[in-house]
């Protein structure tokens, strides 16, 4: 090698390194004093609220508002700059926020079909990642998401935010040691008055969505006037039903206070829709049962759900609710008002009332990119809860108990049910996960 010849190595190859670095150290936890560079992806709908919420921290810079609705997107920057007297980048392709080294983490509220797919490509680029629940649109997706993460070390906080409110912690907390004695059972329930979506004929989309974007990696099919925007959590392709949208929330708690660490092994569901006659192809009624096997020296688990999304009145005082049921008692818990506990013969015990509040869990995913440490709502947590909405959905569609190795993620002995473990992408678009 010629004396020139190896002068431009060692520069190409000092810029290379010099880059690569640059990248490494954006992608790094921030030190505590470090402002975090933030994307916002889906800003409409809970999106508005996650993006008011982080745009208010005095530690972000909320420097993308990414849509694929030029309305949303507008709308979304026109909210940071007022509030921050800072007007933000504008997109409607992730990609471009996933590119910029400068940013360190991105807030995924995008559709559920969107969640994993988008998880991880900006895990794969470096980026901490908050995403609204379910985590996965399936459960195939929300185990690669946990493997995204850890492969690049990178946060993934779910949205399921009573994982970081004091009177839920505090529950759990007695729970676990031993308030109402040894828990056996624990009931789910998703008790509220929902909309008739109607019935709609397929027509043009609106010229401020780019509805080809929109669909991304899910099978593509016509616009409809009920399926945006937010209506299309009732339709297979795109969503998962009420259980994985509410439901997920509680599901998560019923299985966090029954203090299980794995997946159940027997799930039986019925349902179907008994109350709207419309375009939703989820259930507007569902029970589902989930048994855990025993762990260690602990016995086998059960956690009910119930779902009535047609119903004008609340369960045992709050419209989505917990029961715990111990051999020493019972708690009582809804998660935006507080809890109580009630012992042999009713007998009332210790209580908590609160006013339920999202930024602390928005702060624990920011300190947590700071600290490197873990999350509340980790993603192989969000994993978990979110399966049990997809297994409760699959188990109700094929009407058969289910039995589900925790171990493999498959069901067994049910070739048709475990299809539904994955889900058909649109051919060769870009943003399939691999390994889906």
């Amino acid at each position: 090698m010629t004396t020139a010849n190896r002068r431009q190595f060692l520069q190409q190859t000092g810029a290379m390194v010099a880059g690569a670095a640059f990248a490494t150290a954006r992608s790094r936890a921030a030190s505590a004093n470090e402002r975090i560079i933030l994307g916002m992806i889906g800003p409409g709908g809970q999106g508005s609220g996650l993006l008011a919420s982080f745009a208010a921290q005095k530690d972000v810079e909320v420097a993308y508002v990414c849509d694929v609705d030029a309305n949303r997107r507008n709308a979304g920057a026109q909210a940071v700059e007022k509030a921050t007297g800072k007007a933000p980048r504008t997109e409607k392709d992730m990609r471009r926020l996933f590119d910029d080294h400068a940013v360190d983490a991105v807030v995924i509220a995008t559709p559920d079909h969107w969640h994993a797919p988008a998880t991880i490509l900006a895990c794969n680029a470096g980026k901490h990642v908050y995403v609204e629940k379910p985590c996965s649109h399936n459960l195939r997706e929300g185990r690669l998401m946990v493997e995204a993460a850890r492969r690049n070390n990178r946060v993934v906080q779910v949205g399921t935010q009573t994982r970081s409110v004091e009177h839920v912690r505090r529950a759990m907390e007695l729970l676990h040691n031993g308030a109402i004695g040894d828990i056996l059972s624990a009931k789910v329930w998703n008790s509220q008055l929902r909309a008739n979506i109607g019935h709609a004929q397929p027509s043009d989309p609106p010229a401020h969505l780019d509805f080809d974007l929109w669909v991304g990696p899910a099978p593509l099919v016509p616009y409809q006037s009920n399926l945006l925007p937010s209506i299309w959590r009732w339709w297979y392709a795109f969503g998962t039903g009420d259980i994985g949208n509410d439901g997920v929330h509680d599901l998560d708690i019923g299985r966090w206070g029954l203090g299980v660490q794995t997946h159940p092994a027997t799930v039986a569901a019925l349902g179907g829709k008994y109350f709207f006659d419309d375009d939703q192809q989820f259930p507007d009624t569902q029970t589902v049962i989930f048994e855990y096997a025993g762990e260690g020296t602990r016995g086998k688990r059960q956690l009910i759900y119930e779902q009535r999304i047609w119903s004008p009145y609340v369960q045992e005082g709050h419209e989505n609710g917990n029961a715990f049921y111990g051999t020493q008692g019972m708690m009582i818990l809804g998660k935006q008002s507080g809890w109580q506990i009630f012992g042999p013969r009713n007998a009332p015990g210790e209580k908590m009332t609160v006013q339920f509040a999202n930024e602390p869990h928005h702060r624990n995913f920011l300190e947590c990119i700071k600290s490197g440490g873990r999350p509340n709502a980790d993603i192989e947590i969000g994993h978990h809860a979110a399966t049990l909405a997809h297994l409760g959905n699959i188990a109700t569609r094929v009407g058969r108990v289910l039995h589900f190795d925790p171990a493999t993620e498959q069901i067994m002995n049910d070739e048709e049910a475990n299809r539904m473990t994955r889900r058909t992408y649109r051919d060769g678009h870009r943003a399939v996960p691999k390994g889906a």
